[in-house]
């Protein structure tokens, strides 16, 4: 309670005239800096902004080959209702172009393939989910398709229906619900590990 009277008193004390000194002295501190600073401010800010909201392969360093196969994967995405945009967008959070909370830091950059992404379609589609159910999953959960099928995907199935009995129409609504649940593959039992976006702890 004495700690807490402590901290109170400053903050009782921080009227709007004291906020507008703090306020006045930052933007002295800001219109200090050179206009070439700025430009390099503004400009680093405006890069990392467009890396982090898409993925274009056109200004990726692809090759020929690279290209072609992400075009493939786009075509894959053909049967739902993307535009390139998005399915560029999808393709980079699932394979690191476009951080996602999802991998954290962990996720290398790889180029996406198309029997890789239609392998995770093909396989969603065999658990009785159609292809409207299949773009909701996607755009709830895009890194889906940077999952391993055998590792991730048919191994947390595996789970949810030996362990809990969840199968067919549950699983289904389960998976429209939440489906990041078939990218969890660690479980810290309480004991946080600090990879809470794949944690069974979630489910």
């Amino acid at each position: 309670m004495v700690v807490g009277r402590v901290l109170a008193a400053p903050l009782l004390t921080f009227n709007s005239g004291t906020r507008r000194s703090v306020l006045d002295r930052d933007l002295a501190a800001a219109t200090a800096l050179s206009p070439l600073s700025l430009t390099k401010c503004h400009t680093r800010c405006k890069s990392w902004t467009i890396r982090s909201s898409t993925a274009d392969p056109q200004t990726l360093p692809l090759t020929d080959e690279e290209r072609s196969t992400w075009d493939s994967c786009r075509e894959v995405l053909s049967a739902f209702d993307f535009d390139t945009q998005e399915k560029d967008k999808m393709l980079g959070k699932a394979f690191g172009h476009v951080p996602s909370p999802y991998w954290g830091e962990e996720r290398k950059q790889e180029v996406p393939r198309f029997e890789v992404v239609h392998g995770i379609l093909e396989y969603l589609r065999s658990l009785g989910l159609s292809d409207d159910d299949i773009l909701k999953v996607l755009k709830k959960f895009p890194e889906v398709m940077g999952c391993s099928l055998e590792d991730d995907l048919k191994k947390n199935v595996g789970i949810l229906e030996k362990v809990w009995a969840i199968k067919g129409k549950s699983l289904k609504n389960l998976l429209l619900r939440n489906p990041k649940v078939l990218g969890y593959n660690v479980d810290c039992k309480g004991d946080c590990i600090a990879q809470c976006t794949r944690c069974w702890v979630r489910f």
